[in-house]
């Protein structure tokens, strides 16, 4: 008899169980046989996840930008290193082909060295020096946010979400991330991906279950900072628009932006004055 994986949660470097105890089935691939059992996140573990998140981004934020960038670029070697995992899941659980696969792969190793590339990078894109009337110098420069948690819909790929990982972790930012269909069968796969990969604990936690009834959460949590997103459920975010504008939670659309564009959504702006002459 074939034993059945329990796939857990993954937040501060660990790979806990829900604390409710649930979890529901992931079949294969147009199957009602079972792949997998995932555990069902709470509120509670989500609370957990964006306690760890919050007191992991701080040291995260002064890392140098050299470092944080050698980190994305080891997430990429140690995918690398998960090719085959990866495809098995893809190929059970979605029914891709080798090529398919590949490309999912190749894709999303791209994107970590991209970002990776960005670190010590984007700060010269997108600050700046700003005109003044006086004698002083005047710096507009792009800093973390704090905690952005990432809702990723139903038919976001393993490509789109590591994309938007990285785009949000570069910059100093921690997150806490909801999977969605298509990806939250390789959760423990790409915990382990970030456990091995120097990534300090808790910048990065993975939460699967059902996003109903997490979202609501993740746009009220007041220590979550911003909210990315693509094409979520209407009535949801309508919903959670409204609960974020009580204490201005950033909330950004993410759908079809890539690389600075994508990063540009989870940062903020500080402006430097300082006299000419001293």
């Amino acid at each position: 008899m074939k034993v059945l994986k329990t796939i857990k949660l993954f937040m501060n470097g660990e790979f806990p169980r829900t604390e409710s105890g649930r979890s529901y089935p992931v079949y294969g691939f147009r199957s009602k046989k079972e792949y997998a059992r995932l555990c069902q996140a709470s509120r509670k573990d989500l609370r957990n996840a964006v306690g760890f998140a919050k007191a992991a981004q701080p040291k995260w934020a002064t890392r140098s930008a050299y470092n944080r960038g050698q980190i994305l670029y080891r997430m990429a070697e140690m995918m690398e290193g998960k090719r085959d995992e990866l495809g098995s899941i893809l190929k059970e659980t979605q029914g891709l082909t080798s090529s398919q696969s590949k490309k999912i792969i190749d894709t999303s190793i791209d994107h970590f060295i991209h970002f990776a590339g960005m670190s010590d990078k984007y700060e010269q894109i997108l600050g700046s020096k700003n005109p003044i009337n006086g004698p002083f110098h005047n710096f507009s420069s792009p800093t973390a946010l704090g905690v952005v948690g990432l809702l990723s819909n139903e038919i976001e790929t393993l490509d789109l979400v590591c994309e938007r990982i990285s785009a949000i972790i570069v910059s100093g930012n921690a997150t806490v991330v909801f999977l969605g269909e298509k990806t939250e069968a390789l959760l423990s796969t790409l915990g382990e991906i970030f456990k091995t990969s120097d990534l300090p604990s808790g910048v990065i936690n993975l939460l699967s279950g059902k996003i109903d009834e997490l979202a609501p959460q993740f746009f009220s949590h007041m220590e979550i900072q911003s909210i990315c997103f693509a094409k979520l459920n209407k009535n949801l975010l309508a919903a959670g628009k409204k609960e974020a504008a009580n204490h201005l939670k950033r909330v950004s659309d993410t759908h079809g932006l890539a690389s600075i564009s994508l990063l540009e959504k989870t940062i903020d702006y500080k402006t430097y004055w300082h006299p000419i002459g001293q």
